[in-house]
């Protein structure tokens, strides 16, 4: 009877056993779905993130700011402001960018859209060949008339390059329309449907 016991306890914990490394395996095959877009250039890996670290540095990017164009240069300042480095093993956190004082599009593209992020702004990866960068939403009329912009359905997104040193808001798209490989929301990580992309004043 102890042995018979023992045996049907035995299975038990395996059957328990297997269950649990399969829901370990299904949540890690989750997360790299959510976290990885395949390109034609390879894979475009997520990193934004939401943390206190960063909605407080962004506020104290930009407490002198009277308006969203001031908040939106001075995050992309701050940004571009890290130097710029090839990082082929791994994707870095927004933090550890901060922390390393070095990213390359991927990185600093995720660090600039958290931190947008933290102030609300609607802001969208845009991925091209070999390259990746960010385009905000804003409705102001001292850019309005001056810069051009990715108008998608309609609506007027300004180029953000995060890796070009003193760059401002509005930085030229040297793409084809053809190009675009996927504009995507990064917070849900999921490819935007877009019915008209244009590029114009």
């Amino acid at each position: 009877m102890s042995s018979k016991l023992s045996r049907q306890l035995s299975q038990v914990l395996v059957g328990g056993l297997v269950l649990y490394f399969l829901y370990i395996f299904i949540s890690a095959l989750s997360i790299v779905d959510r976290r990885h877009i395949g390109t034609e250039d390879g894979t475009y890996i997520n990193s934004t993130t939401d943390s206190p670290y960063l909605k407080k540095l962004s506020y104290d990017l930009t407490h002198n700011c009277n308006s969203d164009l001031c908040r939106v240069q001075n995050l992309l300042d701050y940004v571009t402001e890290i130097p710029y480095k090839i990082n082929r093993f791994n994707a870095n956190s927004p933090q550890e960018t901060i922390q390393k004082n070095f990213g390359d599009c991927d990185d600093k593209s995720n660090l600039l859209i958290s931190l947008l992020h933290e102030l609300n702004f609607e802001s969208y990866f845009v991925l091209v060949p070999k390259h990746i960068f960010v385009i905000v939403a804003l409705d102001d009329v001292h850019i309005k008339h001056l810069k051009k912009g990715l108008y998608l359905n309609g609506r007027k997104f300004y180029i953000l390059e995060s890796t070009a040193k003193g760059s401002s808001i509005g930085f030229p798209f040297r793409y084809k329309i053809s190009e675009i490989h996927a504009i995507i929301e990064p917070f849900e990580n999921r490819k935007v449907d877009i019915e008209s992309i244009e590029w114009r004043l």
